[in-house]
């Protein structure tokens, strides 16, 4: 299921949101990818981690349903392509499946768990990491409140933070074994403002609610006022995203 907010530019991305990736050695730890194995990297982004995979020594192919990002991915040496999750034919290759930071942006989480179960061969591995039950609760509540306030009372957020019961109960129903499954609670610092951060990961969530690029501006500006008593360090003079993350392996 395609979402209509997942609207990137991979220089706006490199600049506001490397912190993604940066914080990805844990995940990256828990794969721990070897020499001559075949991975899947489902979510690549513009390949930052995907090249770190592949400096294991590990052939890795990363898949991803933003064109600007695959492009960005592509030129940094990765092997990607441009394709939604759900329509990857894996075929039963792979020898680990690695997600960080996407899967929350997949609506129908079903799908998703099926194809990268399928790509997997026997006993092989899923470690993946995006945004759980709670995940930057503050922004998605300030934001509302501002667009409600602007006349856009129904606008749908477009995300899918499930807790870890509701995401081990689909990958049971689509194979998975040895599921676990824990929110990590991850106060984030930020590389820019809040504003630099609703631009990088919300311009697309305005975009598609049809909001005009000066309207969206007051929005973006109006949401960080509110969210200063939540997420600004005075002392520090540094913004901080509320995030929490589902940390996931299983096997197949």
């Amino acid at each position: 299921m395609s979402n209509p907010t997942s609207v990137w530019d991979a220089t706006d991305y490199a600049t506001n949101g490397r912190f993604v990736a940066d914080h990805g050695s844990t995940i990256m730890a828990m794969l721990d990818a070897r020499p001559g194995e075949l991975i899947l990297d489902v979510g690549c982004g513009d390949g930052a981690l995907t090249a770190l995979i592949a400096a294991s020594g590990a052939a890795v192919h990363g898949i991803d349903a933003s064109p600007e990002l695959v492009a960005a991915a592509v030129e940094r040496g990765v092997a990607a392509q441009v394709v939604a999750a759900e329509d990857f034919q894996g075929e039963g290759q792979y020898d680990a499946v690695f997600s960080n930071a996407a899967l929350h942006w997949m609506l129908d989480p079903r799908p998703v768990a099926t194809m990268m179960a399928e790509s997997l061969k026997p006993g092989g591995r899923l470690v993946a990491e995006f945004g759980g039950f709670g995940n930057i609760a503050a922004i998605r509540t300030a934001l509302s409140a501002v667009m409600h306030r602007h006349g856009y009372s129904d606008a749908d957020p477009s995300q899918y933070y499930p807790t870890p019961e509701q995401y081990a109960g689909v990958l049971d129903t689509v194979g998975f074994s040895e599921v676990e499954a824990r929110l990590v609670p991850r106060q984030t610092l930020l590389p820019g403002t809040m504003t630099d951060w609703l631009r990088t990961f919300r311009r697309g969530f305005l975009d598609a609610h049809d909001v005009p690029v000066d309207q969206q501006e007051i929005i973006m500006a109006e949401t960080q006022e509110l969210l200063v008593p939540a997420l600004f360090d005075h002392v520090g003079d540094r913004w901080y995203a509320d995030y929490v993350r589902l940390r996931v392996t299983a096997r197949h």
